[in-house]
């Protein structure tokens, strides 16, 4: 092939990328192409008062106000938010579940396409251990936490042995 050939063929190919990833973050799953622009907005901002969605322009110092507890949540690592957010949302049995967590990975970017998080615990024995009933509490806080179209959490044992899963 020559020169000129390739680099339209690789021209084509760009704008076919382009083009799939964009229809693709626009669908909302409903048909109606109108997206959820609210997706990306963190839990702290809409607890505010007058939360960042509702700040106008001479509501400058909420939204600094607002800023400020995001970037004070993303200081925490994804275990503590967990934990902050089954602490102030879950019921009895999932805190006591989620009190038993030691790590999260793979909870802070999402792409609604493939996403995968890992839950580390403290429990022992694997899937015939005290875990397994707890495991499940725990995916399901996380469902409750995170959001995803497509989203697995894995929840593994103290010895990296599985103990359940879910979808988020």
């Amino acid at each position: 092939m020559g020169m000129k050939t390739k680099i339209a063929l690789g021209a084509v190919v760009g704008l076919v990328v382009i083009g799939a990833v964009s229809a693709n973050a626009g669908d909302d799953g409903t048909g109606t192409g109108t997206g959820n622009a609210d997706k990306g907005t963190s839990a702290s901002a809409d607890r505010q008062p007058g939360g960042a969605k509702d700040a106008g322009a001479d509501s400058g110092q909420d939204a600094g106000k607002a800023e400020e507890a995001e970037k004070a949540e993303t200081k925490l690592s994804q275990a503590e938010q967990f934990k902050a957010f089954v602490k102030e949302n879950g019921t009895a049995q999932e805190k006591e579940a989620v009190s038993h967590v030691t790590k999260v990975q793979g909870a802070d970017k999402q792409n609604d396409i493939l996403d995968t998080a890992d839950v580390y615990t403290d429990f022992t024995g694997g899937l015939m251990g005290e875990g397994s009933g707890p495991a499940k509490l725990i995916a399901s806080a996380f469902a409750d936490w995170k959001q995803s179209e497509n989203g697995l959490v894995t929840v593994y044992d103290a010895d990296g042995e599985l103990l359940g899963n879910g979808q988020f």
